[in-house]
């Protein structure tokens, strides 16, 4: 059963390409603090934009990094059903523990589709990998429904978990009601982590987590108490990161000389600046990523330095293991040069 706090680790970029060195500390950092496993190349490694030879190298080096110490997963999805085929093959061989498959984004399949000429041809060739069907409509115009999963579920023992990012809970107690208590429901949604694990109808496992990048085990242990069923010191861990939740997606309003409009600073940006301004690798996203804006980078500043304040404890590890001076980094502009757009 996988249970557990996972972290979908970003990908570490310099000068536009792969950082391994980079990528390799921010692997050995998640390990030292207690993480369940590691997703390689999910949307918050940037898959999108990976070409096929970057993904499948990351994959294979998370994987050796991660062998008897945590659990690997690696995203092998794709819209193209022989794309995810190969993915999973090479990934399969290059050791991993499960294969994480969102559900196809763009050509929109239906929930129909998806179970038969996706899931189902790929679980049926790798029967000894687990099979993580990722559902995200918000991202992918599509979904695989709870009733499908089931079927799944029923018909191949190496389907017998989901990541869940729907934000809709009914779709979640429904899942929970069709494939039964012995099947897992992760969490792809930090901030609703609390609630997936501590509400009956759902009983969430864990969470396959953005923040845990920079506080893996902080996010790490409230998924632990939850799992011991201390609802009390668990949600007072919740309220100390929830702001940190918050900057998973950063949204302001921004002028332009046409009016106002909104500017949604989407996974991984937002993180991948707080990572770069704390001194953890990370360099800038990859196009047709940027960077934030002003207002996004008032906003991350302005929760970083509440955080630091109020919660030392939460930046510590990253302190100790990167050797930096928090403060010195939330305090001095010359940590997030570059980083943002002067104008809009």
């Amino acid at each position: 059963m996988i249970t557990g706090c996972y972290t979908a680790l970003v990908t570490p970029f310099k000068n536009d390409t792969v950082e391994y060195e980079g990528l390799n500390r921010l692997i050995d950092f998640q390990i030292q603090n207690g993480i369940s496993g590691i997703l390689a190349v999910g949307t918050t490694g940037e898959s999108p934009s990976l070409a096929w030879n970057e993904h499948n190298k990351i994959i294979e080096n998370i994987a050796q990094r991660t062998r008897n110490k945590c659990f690997c997963i690696a995203g092998t999805g794709s819209n193209n059903t022989k794309e995810a085929f190969l993915a999973t093959k090479h990934a399969a061989d290059a050791g991993v523990d499960a294969v994480l498959l969102v559900d196809p984004y763009y050509n929109g399949p239906s929930s129909l589709e998806i179970r038969r000429e996706y899931i189902a041809p790929i679980a049926t060739k790798f029967p000894d990998i687990q099979i993580i069907p990722y559902i995200i409509p918000g991202r992918t115009g599509t979904q695989l429904l709870p009733a499908d999963i089931a079927i799944l579920h029923k018909e191949f023992k190496n389907v017998n978990t989901v990541k869940e990012a729907t934000g809709n809970i009914e779709n979640m107690k429904k899942t929970r009601k069709l494939c039964g208590a012995d099947f897992t429901i992760l969490s792809g949604d930090d901030a609703l982590t609390y609630e997936m694990m501590v509400d009956p109808e759902i009983q969430a496992a864990g969470v396959i987590s953005v923040a845990s990048n920079i506080a893996p085990g902080a996010v790490s242990e409230m998924v632990h108490l939850l799992r011991q069923g201390n609802k009390e010191r668990a949600r007072k861990l919740m309220t100390n990161l929830s702001p940190l939740f918050d900057l998973v997606t950063v949204q302001t309003k921004e002028k332009t000389p046409y009016g106002e409009v909104v500017c949604r600073a989407r996974n991984p940006l937002a993180t991948k600046v707080l990572m770069s301004i704390l001194g953890m690798p990370s360099g800038r996203c990859r196009q047709p990523l940027g960077k934030i804006t002003k207002n996004g980078l008032e906003v991350i500043l302005k929760t970083a330095r509440a955080i630091q304040a109020n919660t030392p404890e939460i930046f510590k590890p990253i302190a100790d293991f990167f050797g930096v001076e928090i403060d010195y980094r939330l305090s001095n502009p010359s940590n997030w040069e570059g980083l943002y757009y002067e104008s809009y």
